[in-house]
């Protein structure tokens, strides 16, 4: 084994133990140690624990993966929770990372020292062609770090099905790229899992506090929803590739939050108005209705936003839509009401 490894294996080790992932599942994956991708808005193929801002934004990690979305909104929005439960973002895919001088340099810093003068061993480099001279890049393979910290007891398993990619392959300029090498389909998965949406809060007539047993609950958004997108670009090494996610409310989902209602639920789609998407219940046939009052508690009332969810090959939100499909991505605002009952007087 390479002694420039070897640091990387222990640091390996102490990662996967840390997060309940078996060291033999993670060995398994060769002899290259992974590189990780960021977390938050950045994800990439930096091995140090970078990572941008987490913020509605722009972000980026070095020869990693740069990601921007058109959200505005500071608050009010959370990541978007996958429609189809067994949806997974991409956990490993390969993408060129160091020059041949770079690779080396890194090497160099990664290398077991002596711990009196604190110098790389002797023959840390013995037999290693780094390519100093050569056109090309060295390519990695590299995880997404959340899911592998994330304790999701399926990750050992996928982790094992990442172990057939190249884990350190010199790649020289014009050769073909290495196994599911980095690319719009990859970056349209990252793109998804970084998206956030706006869980907007419904206008309800009565109000909130002032619902009433046996009276329509009609529902509306103080204003329109607008489409959400978020652009995956890597350009480095020559290899330069690009996905936009995009993100179309199509329905409100209306959850009264107890068995005292009929209906309980309501769902409408949302249709467009100027350059959002909006909805008003107030001429629908279905609208949630209490049959009885909360007492001296709240309903928690439910408002779920369906968005459907396209790619495009390109920083083009406006793009041809691409396959594979994604999931539908969901959004949800809750908040509690008070149901009073109004009882008649007979004199």
């Amino acid at each position: 084994m390479p002694v420039n490894h070897l640091n990387h294996l222990s640091h390996l080790h102490h990662r996967n133990r840390l997060a309940g992932i078996p060291v033999a599942a993670a060995l398994v994956l060769g002899l290259a140690a992974p590189a990780y991708a960021g977390t938050g808005y950045t994800q990439g193929g930096s091995g140090t624990e970078q990572s941008g801002s987490s913020d509605q934004g722009s972000g980026t990690i070095a020869a990693g993966v740069k990601v921007r979305t058109n959200l505005k909104a500071k608050s009010g929005a959370s990541p978007v929770t996958p429609a189809d439960t067994n949806w997974t973002p991409p956990l490993c895919w390969t993408q060129p990372k160091f020059s041949g001088k770079e690779y080396k340099a890194d090497s160099k810093k990664t290398a077991l020292r002596d711990p009196k003068t604190g110098k790389p061993l002797p023959g840390w480099d013995k037999g290693k062609d780094f390519h100093e001279k050569d056109k090309g890049a060295w390519w990695f393979r590299t995880y997404d770090r959340d899911q592998i910290m994330s304790g999701d007891p399926d990750t050992p398993k996928r982790m094992e099905d990442c172990a057939g990619l190249p884990g350190i392959v010199w790649v020289p300029e014009g050769d073909p790229k290495p196994q599911k090498a980095i690319s719009p389909e990859v970056l349209s998965g990252i793109a998804f899992k970084a998206m956030k949406l706006p869980a907007a809060p419904v206008k309800l007539s009565p109000a909130a506090n002032r619902q009433i047993v046996n009276l329509d609950t009609k529902v509306k958004f103080e204003a329109p929803l607008d489409r959400v997108w978020v652009t995956a670009t890597f350009d480095d090494f020559g290899v330069n590739v690009a996905a936009t996610t995009v993100a179309t409310p199509v329905a409100l989902k209306i959850d009264a939050g107890t068995e005292f209602a009929d209906p309980q639920s309501c769902t409408y789609d949302l249709r467009k108005d100027g350059d959002g998407y909006a909805v008003d219940s107030g001429d629908k046939g279905c609208n949630v209705t209490y049959r009885k009052s909360s007492g001296d508690g709240t309903y928690p009332l439910k408002a779920q936003i369906t968005w459907k969810v396209t790619w495009t090959d390109s920083a083009d939100p406006d793009g041809p839509a691409q396959q594979p499909a994604l999931p539908d991505g969901l959004s949800t605002f809750e908040q509690d009401v008070t149901v009073k009952e109004i009882q008649a007087i007979n004199r």
